[in-house]
């Protein structure tokens, strides 16, 4: 059974304005990101459909055209955005079950194990090799939340090598296996996750850098249900060894992150999620990178043609070649 790949392409709270125009239109290479991420996604094979869920004049202006249609080979549905990245994320999940109406519907008890996978718009580097080699171990993991990382070695390609060079630097957890950059790849199975309503804010907070909404988060999760003293505990070790790794203390954040095996992030995290969450690593690095600045944006468009297919080589290395794509779409479209 192929699982549905949902994008999140929404211009609300949880999206970023690069040169004033929403990043999922920014052009890569001559194609808006959102229209590329849909390219990748027709190469992976555990995708059986594909849901963009945002501004649908707009995104269907920008899937409508003829390069894009051309490349579809799994059926392509867009969904008008709702009110927040919350509400966008479940109720596509609820228009990709089995036999449900153009509004969708709620899970029945047999929905229970479906999962679906969703990820951001953004993503200028994803390959099909990495989304498949994360959809698949996530799977093997079991679990019903499964969040993607990057090791820091797999990041080292996205880094300046000269004075003057144009690279990314990157921000990462700081756990006892290592550094780890999130990835924007996440397989859910939305029936069995307790506390939905705390997606919005983990997304919207992953990359957090500074003090006061580092603090105003810690608070939240103090307080709210699922959260408490052991929760606000780790994760300020895991604030304090990022922020050690980020101004070049990097033995004291090996010392910190010592007492933070991924284990014990796990237990706490599904705690706060009342599911079985997990975290998975693949290695190739590109789906950690997204756009959210003007001079990352320059960045990608400076070195695309150099790191896309280092990506794509690296991909298949390590994952190997991917079957070749179905030659005629499903039913369905956008």
């Amino acid at each position: 059974m192929g699982i549905p790949a949902i994008v999140a392409a929404g211009e609300g709270k949880a999206s970023r304005v690069v040169y004033g125009e929403s990043k999922v239109y920014l052009p890569v290479d001559g194609r808006p990101l959102v229209a590329r991420i849909v390219s990748v996604l027709q190469q992976v094979p555990e995708v059986s459909e594909v849901f963009v869920v945002g501004n649908a004049e707009r995104l269907d202006a920008e899937l409508g055209a003829a390069s894009v249609q051309a490349e579809l080979t799994k059926p392509l549905h867009v969904i008008p955005q709702f009110r927040n990245l919350y509400e966008n994320l479940w109720e596509t999940w609820r228009r990709s079950l089995p036999g449900a109406p153009p509004e969708g519907r709620d899970p029945r008890p047999e929905d229970e194990g479906r999962a679906g996978l969703f990820l951001s718009a953004d993503l200028p580097f994803a390959t099909p090799h990495e989304i498949s080699a994360f959809v698949r171990r996530a799977l093997e993991a079991g679990g019903d939340f499964a969040t993607g990382l990057v090791p820091e070695s797999a990041m080292e390609a996205f880094r300046a090598k000269a004075p003057g060079e144009p690279g990314i630097e990157m921000a990462y957890f700081n756990v006892a296996e290592g550094r780890y950059r999130q990835s924007n790849l996440f397989l859910v199975r939305p029936a069995k996750l307790g506390h939905r309503f705390y997606i919005e804010e983990m997304y919207e907070h992953r990359y957090q850098k500074q003090l006061w909404p580092i603090l105003g988060l810690a608070w939240r999760l103090l307080t709210r249900e699922g959260g408490g003293f052991g929760l606000l505990f780790h994760f300020g070790l895991l604030q304090l060894a990022g922020m050690a790794n980020r101004v070049g203390w990097n033995r004291l954040a090996d010392a910190i992150r010592r007492r933070l095996p991924f284990s014990k992030v796990e237990a706490l995290m599904s705690r706060l999620l009342a599911t079985d969450f997990r975290f998975v690593s693949t290695e190739v690095g590109g789906c950690a990178v997204d756009v959210d600045n003007e001079e990352d944006y320059d960045t990608t468009r400076a070195r695309f043609h150099q790191w896309y297919p280092e990506q794509l080589a690296r991909g298949e290395a390590l994952y190997g070649a991917l079957p070749a794509p179905r030659e005629d779409p499903d039913e369905g479209g956008s």
